[in-house]
């Protein structure tokens, strides 16, 4: 298979080998899309992306994720206006009190390489912050919310209720995650969907990007 080093090159974390192979195969005339797909992502879906917390995975996990960031940068230039597709945009962010960052790092890396816009809003991210920044981009589709904490699970309920709260909520789509987090708790707090790594936060988000596009039309 012509893409089989680039996905070893993603799962074994090695950014310069993965970004030089990638502009290997568009040199010798490979299709961008295909390189994404059959490349990168398919290295991210082997993968599985499951965040656990602790430090043997975290660093397997981040490295790859370099890696991938690396291919992506060579296959940028190649699509339309600089981007992957054209799904919206995506505001990410960790729940208040918690400071970090690996796992949304993450889930920001798959959804600008499966063609969202994200609006990185950091970590110790408070529900008004999260408010504001959907009035800000009133075209967002999805919102994601991450902790590692579990003293951060009851900030994480206080931003789901506050955004569920605004008028403008069904334009847009709550999505949750993280160590501490569970598909039974994200029911709980009203959250339109919870997933256990990365690569289904994506598959996931372009989903109700579609749904959300097809219902402004509507």
């Amino acid at each position: 298979m012509p893409y089989d080093e680039i996905q070893q090159a993603v799962i074994e974390g090695k950014p310069r080998l993965a970004g030089k192979l990638v502009q290997k195969a568009l040199d010798r005339g490979e299709n961008a899309p295909d390189i994404l797909d059959n490349g990168l992502l398919s290295a991210m879906r082997r993968m599985g992306l499951n965040f656990q917390n602790d430090d043997q995975d975290i660093a397997r996990v981040l490295a790859c994720a370099r890696a991938m960031k690396a291919g992506l940068e060579r296959l940028e230039p190649y699509f339309e206006g600089g981007r992957f597709g054209d799904h919206g945009k995506a505001i990410l962010g960790t729940a208040g009190g918690d400071l970090h960052d690996v796992g949304k790092n993450i889930v920001a890396i798959m959804f600008r390489g499966s063609g969202f816009e994200v609006v990185d809003l950091g970590v110790d991210v408070s529900a008004r912050q999260f408010v504001q920044a959907v009035r800000e981009n009133p075209d967002v589709k999805v919102v994601c919310i991450s902790c590692l904490l579990t003293t951060s699970l009851p900030e994480m309920k206080h931003i789901v209720q506050a955004l569920n709260e605004m008028s403008e909520r069904r334009d847009f789509r709550v999505m949750v995650g993280g160590g501490p987090v569970t598909g039974e708790f994200a029911r709980q707090i009203g959250a339109d969907a919870y997933t256990e790594n990365a690569m289904d936060a994506a598959e996931i988000a372009r989903t109700f990007s579609e749904n959300v596009q097809a219902q402004r039309r509507g």
